[in-house]
C-alpha cells in the first residue's frame, strides 16, 4: 500500500507541480506526518523532491525530472480519461486504484498534451444512474468483485420476493445497469443473473474454478437482456393516444414507445393516433398507463379497458373532495 502511495505521490508532483503536505494528506486520507515520512522515503530512493517553506510553499520535483510509463499512445491515454466512473469504482473498492491509474495516464502524456487529457476529463462525465433514482446499496460488492477476480466459488443467501434461497455459485462477472449492480454466475452448469442488492449474505470459499474460455460477459449480457425484454411482453394492447400521450410512453418503456411509433396510424382531426403496444400483463399495463392520465384511451383488450376505467374511477372518488 505504501509503495503504491509513493508512486502516486511522485506522479501527482510530476503532473500537477507543487503540492502542500495538507493537500496530499487529504487526497490519500493519511496524516500530514505520514506525508513527510513518504517524502523522506522518496528522497532516500534518489527522487529529487524538495520542499519550499512559508506561504505558497509545498513539495515539488526538481525541474526536468520525469518518470516515464510506456505502452500507451497519447491518444489512447487521452481517451481513457472518459472511462473513469468514480461512483462505481468506489462501490467496487477501487477508488484508490482509479486515482492511481489516472495519474499514471497523465504521466504517460508529454507536457504539451496534458491539457488535452484534462480537457476531456472536464468536458465528459458518465453518470450511470437514471433520473430521480439513487445508486442501489451494494454492501457486499467489493467482496464479490474480489471473488470474481480470483475465480473463487461463493455461497450466497439471496432474497427473492417470497422467500430467501441459498446458492453455491461460480461468479463470472459484474454488470452495472442504470445504477444497479448484477452478478453473472454459473450454477448447476447454467448461467444466471443475480441482483447484488438482493444478496443478503456471502461466504467466499477456498475452492477455485476454471471459467470457460469462450465465455464473453458483454455478449452474454447483451443477448440475455434482450431476450428478457422480448420475453417480458407476452400480450398486445391497442390504444388511442394524444400527441402528448405518445411522447409520454417513453416513461413506460423505450420498447413500448418504439412499438407505438412504428404502429401509429395517421392522426385524426384532434391529432390522436391509434397504436398497438406490447404489454407484460393486463394488471401491469393498467398501472403503467395510469401515468398517461387523460392522454390515453384503451381500445383493446376489453379487460384492460375495464381495469383502466376502474382505476380512474377509484382515483376520482379518492380525490373528489
Amino acid at each position: 500500500m505504501r509503495a503504491s502511495r509513493l508512486l502516486s505521490i511522485l506522479l501527482m508532483l510530476q503532473t500537477r507541480g507543487r503540492l502542500t503536505a495538507e493537500t496530499l494528506a487529504e487526497t490519500f486520507e493519511v496524516s500530514v506526518r505520514t506525508i513527510y515520512r513518504d517524502m523522506e522515503q522518496l528522497s532516500a530512493a534518489n527522487v529529487p523532491v524538495y520542499a519550499d517553506r512559508g506561504p505558497g510553499g509545498g513539495f515539488q520535483l526538481l525541474d526536468g525530472f520525469r518518470t516515464k510509463l510506456t505502452g500507451l499512445t497519447e491518444s489512447e491515454a487521452e481517451t481513457l480519461f472518459v472511462a473513469g466512473l468514480p461512483g462505481p469504482a468506489s462501490q467496487l473498492g477501487l477508488a484508490d486504484q482509479l486515482l492511481s491509474a489516472q495519474l499514471k495516464l497523465t504521466a504517460a502524456l508529454p507536457e504539451r498534451n496534458r491539457a488535452g487529457a484534462q480537457k476531456i476529463a472536464q468536458r465528459f462525465h458518465l453518470d450511470p444512474v437514471d433520473w430521480f433514482r439513487s445508486a442501489e446499496a451494494a454492501r457486499l460488492l467489493p467482496e464479490i468483485a474480489r471473488a470474481v477476480w480470483s475465480d473463487s466459488v461463493i455461497e450466497i443467501a439471496y432474497q427473492r420476493i417470497d422467500r430467501r434461497v441459498t446458492r453455491r455459485l461460480r461468479p463470472l462477472g459484474l454488470v452495472l445497469k442504470a445504477g444497479t449492480w448484477y452478478l453473472v454466475a454459473e450454477v448447476s452448469q447454467q448461467l444466471r443473473t443475480y441482483r447484488i442488492s438482493n444478496i443478503v449474505d456471502l461466504a467466499v470459499t477456498s475452492e477455485r474454478f476454471t471459467r470457460a474460455k469462450d465465455f464473453d460477459l458483454v455478449r452474454f449480457w447483451t443477448e440475455s437482456s434482450r431476450a428478457y425484454e422480448v420475453g417480458l411482453y407476452r400480450e398486445k394492447a391497442v390504444l388511442r393516444l394524444s400527441p402528448r400521450g405518445l411522447a409520454r410512453l417513453e416513461q413506460v418503456s423505450a420498447t413500448v414507445a418504439e412499438a407505438a411509433r412504428e404502429s401509429a396510424q395517421p392522426p385524426d382531426r384532434e391529432g390522436w393516433r391509434q397504436v398497438e403496444i406490447p404489454i407484460e400483463s393486463v394488471d401491469q399495463a393498467a398501472l403503467d398507463l395510469c401515468r398517461l392520465g387523460t392522454e390515453v384511451e384503451v381500445l383493446r383488450p376489453r379487460e384492460l379497458r375495464r381495469r383502466f376505467a376502474n382505476a380512474a374511477r377509484a382515483m376520482a372518488r379518492l380525490n373528489a373532495s
